[in-house]
């Protein structure tokens, strides 16, 4: 069975996005976000900084309608310089 069978839309689905920890970071993962996801709430938000605080990871938790929204999403995101990683 593929992970997609495995999805029922629309879900909560969470996507976690790494970065070098700066206010350019956050602000473009949270402005690519919230263009797609505009109910986006603050408590569906956890931020996160490596031990030595050079990178941050972003899990935002999205009601997702279908494979085609996360695929723009992921793409937008990792298209960046600024996103070492989208999980």
């Amino acid at each position: 069975m593929t992970k997609e069978a495995l999805l029922k839309f629309p879900c909560e689905f969470p996507i976690k996005v790494v970065g070098k920890a700066n206010a350019e970071f956050e602000t473009f993962v949270l402005s690519v976000l919230r263009a797609h996801f505009p109910d986006l709430q603050e408590t569906a938000l956890q931020m996160r900084p490596s031990k030595d605080g050079n990178f941050l990871a972003i899990t935002i938790t999205v009601q997702a309608e279908n494979k085609e929204q996360l695929d723009i999403v992921y793409r937008e995101l990792t298209a960046s310089k600024l996103v070492l990683m989208a999980l």
